[in-house]
């Protein structure tokens, strides 16, 4: 009789070892998405020899590589021994609803590959590694060493953006709003998606001025929303010279608490009493993904010395900051939004009748 102690050990050890060799099984899904192995394979089961002639590679080596992608449940062998798409499979296409492609690209890019095994360094000093390890800040390093890296950022941020977007319009209720500004809100995705799913509301988008320069076509002179729509080149953690009913704010609290501060702190100084903010972030403690939200955790703290938010932090920041929390509920599996409001200032009381997005700064588009 095996002693169920015994059994455990065992189990440990192979979950262990699973665990340790966890970067092959990133690798073979950066794989499979150079060679173009999920928009290639069809419905219809195929063996890796029908697959490796159409994809110029070695069936041999593509078949290992099947295999060990199957083991994880991305791709499934059949018993004659061809291969078919799984789910996981399928959300590597780039045809798929809510395609993870570039998320996945993005994960693991080369930059990844040097940056991980310093995680220890980055314990200890309790910071980033990134400008020891190439000699300048990340986002320099992207845009002026690696521009492919920055375009597979950008388009994974985008195809990020655009799933969180309508999770986040699908919760939102703006019946009573009349302006809303999306703070640092990117290219412009959910303020777009906002605009379309409410014909009565207004909107703000705050970024820096490159960032804005290209924003979402819609958004943009000519484009469908552009009419309803205010452009506003500027950094939140300067200023933020836009007039709203509700304000969003969404991923951009985690790069170290300064920012948070300086973010939270401008929008209150700025908003009227009784003005909705809307926070939304990844947390790292309550989530329906742990192990995606604990892994960016650690990425950002690598990256650029940021920390996802935890919910009692997340409280604290927003509290600090002078607002008074209402409802927070996850929307998605790794997002929560925390609802809350601008309380009355003493002795001021301002007319919040015939409001308007009102920058200070000159629209863009």
């Amino acid at each position: 009789m095996t002693d169920s102690r015994t059994t455990d050990a065992r189990d440990a050890g192979m979950r262990l070892r699973e665990l340790t060799f966890g970067a092959m099984a990133a690798a073979a899904v950066r794989a499979a998405l150079r060679l173009d192995i999920p928009d290639n394979l069809g419905e219809s089961p195929e063996t890796a020899e029908e697959l490796a002639e159409r994809l110029s590679v070695d069936a041999t080596s593509l078949r290992r590589l099947m295999r060990a992608l199957a083991a994880h449940g991305v791709f499934a062998e059949q018993p004659d021994g061809r291969f078919a798409h799984t789910d996981m499979s399928r959300l590597l296409r780039s045809d798929t609803p809510r395609s993870m492609r570039h998320v996945s690209l993005w994960a693991t890019e080369p930059w990844t590959w040097e940056v991980w095994p310093r995680l220890e360094d980055a314990v200890r000093q309790g910071g980033s590694v990134f400008p020891a390890l190439h000699g300048m800040e990340f986002f320099d390093y992207l845009h002026q060493v690696a521009p492919e890296s920055a375009e597979t950022f950008n388009r994974a941020m985008t195809q990020s953006s655009r799933q969180s977007a309508e999770d986040v319009a699908g919760v939102l209720d703006l019946g009573d709003a009349r302006v809303v500004a999306d703070i640092g809100g990117g290219q412009g995705l959910l303020i777009a998606t906002l605009l379309e799913r409410h014909p009565h509301l207004r909107g703000a988008l705050l970024d820096l001025p490159a960032v804005v320069a290209e924003a979402d076509p819609r958004l943009r002179r000519g484009g469908p929303l552009a009419d309803r729509v205010t452009l506003v080149p500027g950094d939140c953690r300067d200023a933020v010279p836009v007039s709203a009913d509700v304000y969003i704010i969404k991923n951009i609290l985690e790069w170290d608490d300064a920012s948070t501060r300086r973010t939270l702190g401008n929008i209150v100084e700025t908003a009227e009493p009784g003005t909705r903010v809307v926070v939304i972030e990844n947390l790292v403690d309550e989530s329906a993904s742990l192990k995606f939200s604990t892994a960016m955790d650690l990425l950002l703290l690598l990256n650029v010395g940021g920390a996802k938010h935890t919910h009692e932090s997340m409280v604290a920041a927003m509290t600090r900051a002078g607002l008074e929390i209402g409802e927070v509920r996850a929307i998605s599996p790794t997002l929560h939004m925390f609802d809350s409001v601008v309380p009355p200032r003493a002795g001021a009381a301002r007319s919040r009748q015939g409001r308007t997005a009102k920058p200070a700064a000159d629209p863009v588009g």
